[in-house]
């Protein structure tokens, strides 16, 4: 089941189910306690409240309406060094930090770092950014969850984690603005709810890279190359921490795109995984 934050023709935020080409508009009542995405998936059954308003739901097409980041007031987070892929190219980035790269990947404490509020996450089909004093940014897509307030994972989606790799490079201390700024992290296009156990091996996660209609970035892994397991980054997550809204976390990247290629305005990075869809979004630098 996938639960779509959008915005419809009258100006509305929504949520609905989506169903195909369609989406089924949920009947949320603002005097509930059941009353956004977050509400639903924060419930002790997600599923369970969506069946009940299923029966009122109004179905309109997917296309008439606009998807947005299926966030409310949940931080969103990421962990870094979490495939053999992005072990190896952030030891080659940074000739300084490369025994720091080495070291996280075998611990057992992950590398975890705040990537931002609601506010600075960017819509699907809206355009991520390359900062203006980074000359080697690329994307990375991430296989990414969706957490309760408890630390449990509700469900799934795709991010979009822009990466400054020159700046990081430099000095690992300059992770925050390698990785912290506006336009820098995409999500969407809806989230998959969690409903049993996951195939990881089934998981697929692909990157393509367009620029001026021709294919210049193609790659894929897949999910079960992650080096640990997605409850353990969670409870890394929560460790000592509160998030009384519920996060979401990007679980890092196993797709790099190759050291001599650095995002241009105008491209389009498109990140597909199975079982969840695929969020698309251009990419500006100026």
């Amino acid at each position: 089941m996938k639960l779509a934050k959008v915005c419809t023709a009258d100006g509305s935020v929504r949520v609905g189910v989506v169903d195909g080409e369609s989406i089924k508009l949920l009947p949320l009542d603002a005097k509930s306690p059941v009353n956004s995405l977050s509400a639903i998936l924060h419930s002790d059954s997600p599923v369970a409240i969506v069946n009940e308003l299923l029966p009122k739901a109004v179905a309109v097409p997917l296309a008439d309406v606009r998807l947005l980041a299926p966030v409310d007031r949940q931080e969103v987070w990421a962990a870094g060094v979490t495939y053999k892929r992005s072990q190896v190219a952030r030891m080659e980035e940074s000739e300084s930090g490369a025994s720091h790269y080495d070291k996280v990947y075998l611990a057992d404490r992950p590398e975890l770092f705040f990537k931002g509020t609601a506010a600075r996450m960017v819509h699907p089909g809206q355009p991520v950014r390359v900062r203006f004093d980074s000359q080697w940014s690329v994307p990375e897509p991430e296989f990414t969850l969706v957490l309760n307030p408890r630390m449990e994972i509700v469900g799934y989606t795709i991010g979009n984690d822009m990466s400054a790799r020159d700046i990081e490079g430099e000095n690992p201390l300059y992770l925050p603005q390698a990785k912290v700024y506006r336009q820098c992290c995409a999500i969407g296009p809806w989230v998959q709810l969690a409903d049993g156990p996951l195939d990881k091996s089934a998981v697929s996660i692909q990157l393509t890279i367009e620029r001026d209609e021709a294919v210049v970035c193609r790659g894929e892994t897949s999910l079960d190359q992650l080096h640990r397991e997605l409850e353990d980054l969670a409870g890394w997550l929560g460790r000592e921490n509160e998030f009384t809204d519920g996060a979401l976390l990007l679980t890092g990247t196993g797709v790099i795109p190759d050291d001599e290629f650095s995002l241009e305005d105008g491209d389009v990075v498109t990140i597909e995984i199975s079982n969840i869809g695929e969020l698309m979004n251009p990419v500006v630098k100026d």
